[in-house]
């Protein structure tokens, strides 16, 4: 023998660089997730990563929130002044775009999650996307769990608020629930995260319940109420964006798309609603069928945020007649 064999994720790159090179993949096209590399070239999670840095390093794909790793525009060519790529099994000398630090570190790892989802998180997988080696990334955090806090934290403190709040109680709870809604709409694996029994300790999430708290004291509820009252309203947040990392995952792992997907289940929700048992759903699908319905999240956020500060502007009142002139 002359050389050693091509590593496998050399291999598996020159695969997805030839389907954009023949059009099977265009821009804009998503590309294999390290999910679906894993499962179909049977190579492990971290090799599946160094697929994707390699690609996104040549500019052919880059990373877009929500839809994982789609092929870039073209470019034009490198110019002859550029650094050279390192040779496969090539030793990387010190890195030129500033030293390691654990800020840089939690970043990677959310890019990670942003693209791929939290299951797809692992500590060589970060390492990988900084092309350092894995042991390198303990020096800055203890492991994937003190990780993932540092994450969460950071994603949540992402978003903040003018310095004055708005007038009145309502503007004031609607300015923390669409804060709160816009960081999962940029990373949906929060989601998975936080559990009603089990809080998480972090400051960016406190940020957000702090803005939200404030503005139902204004309303004069007891301690007990406001907590619920609070709860309710994170848990619509939460409840709606758990389902943008489902998504995702959901389209790695079965290679259909939301609308594929519904194509594919039409014949047997057609065969449900003509059986006459649910005649409510019928009618729902025969008017679909004319007019489609399009589940559009930003929108039932927002229907469900009226209708609870709409509940809550009643019961305020309710409490205001009973309490009297005075209260």
């Amino acid at each position: 023998m002359t050389g050693s064999a091509e590593p496998p994720y050399l291999r598996i790159a020159g695969e997805i660089r030839r389907r954009i090179a023949d059009g099977r993949l265009k821009p804009g096209d998503r590309v294999p997730s390290t999910r679906q590399i894993a499962r179909d070239w049977e190579v492990a999670l971290a090799t599946a990563t160094k697929v994707l840095n390699r690609l996104r390093d040549e500019g052919l794909v880059h990373t877009k929130p929500r839809s994982g790793t789609v092929v870039a525009a073209p470019a034009e060519p490198p110019g002859p002044a550029q650094t050279p790529r390192r040779e496969p099994g090539e030793r990387r000398g010190p890195r030129q775009d500033g030293e390691l630090s654990r800020a840089r570190v939690v970043r990677a790892a959310i890019e990670l999650a942003d693209a791929e989802g939290l299951d797809a998180l692992s500590m060589r997988g970060v390492a990988a996307r900084l092309g350092v080696a894995t042991m390198t990334l303990y020096r800055y955090v203890a492991g994937k769990d003190e990780l993932v806090l540092l994450m969460a934290d950071a994603a949540f403190g992402e978003q903040g608020y003018p310095d004055e709040p708005p007038p009145g109680w309502r503007a004031r709870a609607e300015q923390a629930a669409r804060a709160l809604w816009q960081v999962h709409r940029r990373h949906p694996w929060l989601a998975q995260l936080n559990s009603l029994f089990r809080p998480l300790p972090l400051a960016g999430l406190l940020a957000h319940a702090e803005r939200l708290l404030a503005a139902l004291e204004e309303l004069g509820l007891d301690e007990t109420t406001r907590m619920d009252l609070q709860v309710v309203i994170y848990s619509h947040v939460q409840g709606l964006a758990v389902h943008l990392e489902r998504e995702t995952l959901a389209e790695a792992d079965t290679g259909l798309s939301e609308e594929q997907w519904m194509e594919a289940q039409g014949p047997a929700l057609g065969s449900i609603a003509a059986t006459g048992a649910y005649p409510a759903f019928a009618r729902l699908m025969t008017a679909f069928r004319r007019d489609g319905y399009d589940l559009d999240l930003d929108r039932l956020f927002e229907l469900g945020l009226r209708t609870l500060l709409d509940g809550l502007t009643l019961l305020a009142e309710d409490r205001r007649s009973r309490m009297g002139p005075a209260y």
